[in-house]
């Protein structure tokens, strides 16, 4: 029988929805800086920012916020918020490398309908492809005494 309590797709997930409510935020001071540097719109139909600049800078946005806590300190807010850990196999700090291959790993597991992330529930580690492609993984932490 699996033990839910140490597998960590349902905390993952949570702590997404957490990191979610903090990039927010960072994605709207870049379409600020975006729009303050070409203008606001004069139509909805023709918008001042071009989509590919918006689309490019918002995923530098997201990928630099995740690489930067992942590295630091292997853990975002709301991995914090969930006792997660990002380690590498050798349960170490992770390599900036290793987070920019895990941040292009999750979008492949995204826009592959999702099945990277639900490849967590039949993996015997509980882990996603984008920790066995970045060579990753995360843990459960112990509740603070």
């Amino acid at each position: 029988m699996v033990d839910l309590s140490k597998r960590t797709s349902w905390r993952q997930l949570l702590a997404m929805v957490y990191d979610i409510f903090l990039v927010a935020p960072l994605l709207m001071a870049n379409a600020f800086v975006l729009v303050s540097m070409f203008g606001p719109t004069q139509s909805i139909s023709e918008p001042a920012v071009p989509d590919w600049l918006m689309q490019t800078t918002a995923l530098i946005v997201i990928t630099t916020f995740f690489v930067i806590f992942w590295h630091k300190s292997g853990q975002t807010l709301g991995m914090q918020a969930w006792r997660i850990k990002l380690v590498d196999d050798l349960d170490r700090p992770i390599s900036v490398k290793q987070g920019y291959i895990r941040s292009a790993a999750a979008c492949l597991s995204f826009v592959a309908f999702g099945m990277g992330y639900w490849w967590i529930l039949f993996h015997p580690k509980s882990r996603s492809w984008h920790d066995i492609i970045s060579k990753t993984h995360l843990e459960v932490l112990p509740k603070k005494a």
